[in-house]
């Protein structure tokens, strides 16, 4: 990998403008937050990672040029200052850099189901696949963001414009059962875990994608594209579930060049906001704050109060991930004066449902439950994790539909506990998260129960209940061995 430059041309002209480092950085916030980008927060450090050759991300290098064009009098452009605004778009048909069109959208998520289901039976489908990460990851998925090409009509779309005769015959009762059915995997999924149904779904979403092999009037396609999307998203969370992390990022991007299609922003900082989650599990914070920060961007004109808490509940969960105290708390408190404009009725999508204050307290308190460990097992946060973790718990025991997100919390109270020295008040919820893992697929799960666990065994192995526990967790959850 060639070694990073120093940014000549944007130090000339930073230079030449008289500005400080700490000035850009402010005129730079304050520009995005007139624009609506309220997730732009640079700083000093920031400025001098830019002239040393760091590529900013977006809205940033349209923002800069605007700035030194107000300065200089003249027009300076993007390129001029050294920036780009995305990488070209590359065809190989790999990784996560894919064309965004309609028939290239189809054909990919059409190859990629069909692959899944033949070699998965192995495992050897989420093993031949590499995690993509860094700017590999985030400069692809920046392009979710920019309009579609101009032009003309693509195939998937001339008949709804005149171009052909529809060749589809999908009646109006049949696409409603394909949506509920859709509905109906996302239950099984909150009660039962990824693993169980994950094939199903690939199946489905792959004669889905024959539907849109043909041509329909323009709102059943973009229904259909819904659709592809909402399946696409769930075979990726439920592969993330069951620990296939490559193939689950996979059908995370495809879901969003469906739900480009679809025309759908808010399903869009859905997936983003599920990539994100992934790269907090995977300790990738810098990236989970990126992802959440074009979730943010995208949607800022048509998030919902309960999509936008959502948002800001995992901007503070990779904020917490990285150590960022002052920012995760922010966060924390955006979430939960977001979160007091919804009401219970307010027509949220089947898919957002699920964000409930169960979900925001069990999201906020594993923040600061993280920014407990960050901080060397701080008791400051572990104790203001607890009474948060508690009210999480105790509404998730009344809801008998996400058992899985019942489970979660429990183990994540037994870890408050262990940070609180407490082992006996941690065996005692550790117990009842085992008794569910062992009837839920889900190896994220197991992962979070076994690594919590061998954390009590490692600092109390002289408790008899600890190590009990231990040869329960040994013996009812064995290691992750991958399937479809």
């Amino acid at each position: 990998m060639a070694e990073k430059q120093p940014n000549e041309k944007l130090t000339s002209w930073f230079g030449r403008s008289g500005w400080s480092k700490g000035e850009l950085a402010r005129q730079v916030n304050r520009r995005a937050r007139q624009i609506g980008a309220h997730h732009v927060s640079t700083d000093t450090s920031r400025v001098r990672r830019w002239l040393d050759g760091e590529q900013p991300r977006e809205p940033i290098p349209k923002i800069m040029s605007q700035l030194f064009s107000e300065r200089f009098g003249s027009v300076v452009s993007i390129e001029d200052l050294g920036l780009r605004t995305a990488v070209p778009v590359s065809t190989v048909e790999s990784g996560v850099d894919l064309p965004w069109s309609a028939p290239q959208t189809v054909q990919l998520i059409s190859e990629y189901s069909r692959s899944d289901l033949m070699l998965n039976r192995r495992g050897f489908l989420g093993t031949s696949l590499a995690l993509t990460a860094g700017t590999a990851l985030i400069e692809p998925m920046q392009r979710w963001l920019t309009p579609n090409p101009a032009g003309a009509p693509t195939p998937i779309l001339a008949a709804a414009n005149g171009g052909e005769q529809f060749t589809g015959r999908l009646s109006e009762p049949e696409l409603q059962l394909l949506e509920q059915t859709t509905v109906m995997f996302r239950q099984w999924d909150a009660q039962n875990g990824g693993g169980l149904r994950r094939k199903a779904v690939v199946g489905q979403l792959h004669e889905v994608t024959d539907l849109l092999q043909e041509s329909y009037p323009e709102q059943t396609t973009k229904r259909l594209f819904r659709l592809t999307s909402e399946l696409a998203h769930l075979a990726g969370w439920m592969s993330y579930d069951v620990g296939m992390h490559p193939s689950a990022q996979k059908y995370y991007v495809l879901a969003l060049h469906a739900a480009k299609e679809a025309g759908d922003r808010p399903f869009g900082a859905q997936i983003l906001t599920d990539m994100s989650r992934q790269m907090i599990h995977l300790n990738r914070g810098e990236d989970a704050l990126e992802l959440i920060h074009l979730a943010q961007y995208g949607s800022r004109d048509t998030a919902s109060p309960r999509q936008q808490s959502l948002l800001f509940a995992m901007e503070a969960r990779a904020y917490a991930t990285i150590g960022e105290v002052n920012r995760c708390a922010r966060a924390v408190r955006m979430a939960e004066d977001t979160f007091s404009d919804t009401r219970p009725d307010d027509n949220s999508p089947g898919w957002l449902k699920f964000f409930t204050e169960a979900e925001l307290n069990g999201e906020n308190s594993h923040s600061y439950r993280d920014l407990a460990y960050h901080a060397n097992r701080s008791p400051l946060y572990a104790s203001m994790a607890e009474p948060v973790m508690q009210r999480a718990v105790d509404l998730f025991r009344q809801d008998k539909e996400h058992v899985r997100s019942y489970a979660f919390n429990l183990i994540g109270m037994a870890s408050v506990h262990l940070l609180q020295n407490e082992p006996r008040q941690a065996v005692a919820v550790a117990e009842e998260a085992v008794a569910i893992a062992t009837k839920v697929r889900s190896e994220r799960l197991n992962t979070r129960i076994r690594k919590t666990t061998a954390n009590a065994l490692q600092n109390y192995a002289d408790l008899d209940s600890v190590t009990q526990l231990s040869d329960r967790v040994v013996e009812n959850i064995p290691e992750f061995v991958q399937s479809g």
